[in-house]
């Protein structure tokens, strides 16, 4: 019998390009970001023109295509693209969030972002979500012991991910429990008992408490020497006194971030409908983006027709799949979300049929990345979620977000293209390790016939 021509043909684009549904999905994602992210920009608009913001976010994608496209050509095995991802970035990372925490800048009441270059800044919270997945597939890959990881595998993540959540908690409480879901989804393709994932995220959760505890006492602390330091500076009767205060007592002052999720719980535990709450300063995003979701209604086609973008805080970053709702209504909200978990599905599909262990974690990190930072965007956005920043992936505004992304993409595409190539004559791989120690066997491979059927 001959071979199906259309898997043959799946099979060669598979082998030259990297998976072809990842493809799909990126460049889908890529549409909408343009679409929508010009939709949602009107009080940028104003102040910057009409076209400055979406040529920025054509800038910011188009160098991330060029990095998806550079990335997909790279054979992962390769040593110089291994300790470029591992140590290498998690050197970067880990020097610029250790900066940010004492120098960086103010946005939104927490340090989050640190200059570059003029105009340029990069948020390294979005580095530490990628460099978090490569050294826990280093990690996990290394100490693999018959067909489940050591205990000294789980130590050495446990510490990472306690480190770099230690490094990020005070630029948004959702980037640490983004950490702690994506290092549960890598011990699952990883091998480890249930006995042993539920005692880390044990540990997980009390070091968090433990450590929001003191990072409240410490809060306290804190405003209460900023109160007295105010009380001073409005009965001091010389200038001598003011060049003495404390700098930063001003707009952009940092703000105690234990006191804020505490608020932000309490409202979220406590709210009723929204719909008899006057709008206030305190609760315009919720009450804005409830609105622009139920002008969306069931379906709708109003591309460019959002009524509450002008009002909407953050609606080109932190809400703009409420804009995504209010422009295409229910429909299209599900589409998008479909979108983001078909990106993990294949991302399964491509885990099940790899022989090691280390290429399974890699493509599982980076699709459980992208797909649950995806989804505590919309959860936060309909509510589920006390309000937080997360950006919706390579869709909201953000260029450090918007590059980590892509290299997501592109790693997930250069490990799909190399496993697609298991077999051929002409570029065999996976069959020696390129480091040692790195040539653990997947345990959750499914060989089948047909590999990409």
């Amino acid at each position: 019998m001959s071979p199906n021509p259309k898997t043959n043909k799946y099979t060669e684009i598979s082998q030259k390009y990297g998976d072809p549904w990842i493809w799909g999905i990126y460049i889908m994602l890529l549409i909408i970001s343009i679409v929508e992210s010009y939709s949602a920009s009107s009080r940028e608009i104003a102040s910057q023109g009409i076209y400055m913001p979406i040529f920025k976010q054509c800038f910011f994608l188009a160098v991330g295509a060029v990095s998806v496209v550079l990335l997909q050509r790279v054979d992962y095995n390769k040593p110089a693209f291994l300790y470029a991802m591992i140590p290498g970035l998690a050197v970067i990372t880990v020097f610029c969030l250790i900066y940010v925490m004492f120098f960086g800048e103010i946005i939104n009441g927490a340090r989050r972002a640190m200059t570059i270059l003029p105009g340029v800044t990069l948020q390294p919270a979005e580095l530490a979500k990628l460099s978090i997945v490569t050294i826990l597939s280093y990690i996990f890959a290394k100490s693999q012991k018959n067909q489940d990881i050591s205990t000294n595998g789980l130590i050495g993540a446990a510490v990472v991910v306690a480190l770099y959540g230690g490094l990020m908690i005070r630029s948004g409480l959702t980037n640490t429990l983004l950490l702690i879901a994506i290092s549960g989804s890598m011990l699952l393709i990883g091998g480890a008992k249930f006995k042993k994932i539920g005692i880390l995220m044990l540990f997980f959760g009390i070091m968090f408490g433990f450590f929001v505890i003191i990072k409240s006492s410490n809060d306290k602390k804190e405003e209460m020497f900023k109160d007295s330091q105010k009380e001073m500076q409005y009965t001091a009767t010389n200038d001598s006194l003011q060049e003495d205060m404390p700098s930063g007592m001003d707009a952009r002052q940092e703000v105690a971030r234990s006191g804020t999720w505490k608020k932000r719980v309490n409202e979220w535990l406590n709210s009723d409908s929204l719909v008899h709450k006057p709008i206030t300063a305190k609760n315009q995003q919720e009450m804005f983006s409830r609105m622009a979701q139920a002008n969306g209604g069931i379906i709708r086609f109003g591309v460019g027709k959002s009524r509450e973008c002008s009002r909407l805080p953050l609606a080109f970053s932190d809400y703009i799949f409420s804009i995504i709702v209010e422009e295409w209504g229910f429909v299209g909200g599900i589409f998008v979300l479909l979108l983001y978990l078909s990106l993990l599905g294949r991302a399964a599909m491509i885990v099940r049929r790899s022989k090691r262990v280390l290429p399974s974690l890699l493509v599982i990190g980076m699709a459980s990345f992208i797909t649950f930072q995806a989804l505590f965007h919309m959860a936060i956005n309909v509510g589920v979620f006390p309000v937080s920043g997360q950006p919706l992936p390579l869709i909201s505004k953000g260029g450090t977000s918007i590059l980590v992304i892509s290299i997501a993409f592109g790693v997930m595409l250069s490990v799909s293209r190399t496993i697609a190539n298991y077999g051929n004559k002409k570029n065999k791989v996976e069959e020696t390790p390129v480091i040692e120690g790195l040539d653990a066997e997947n345990p959750t491979e499914i060989p089948v016939k047909n590999v990409w059927k």
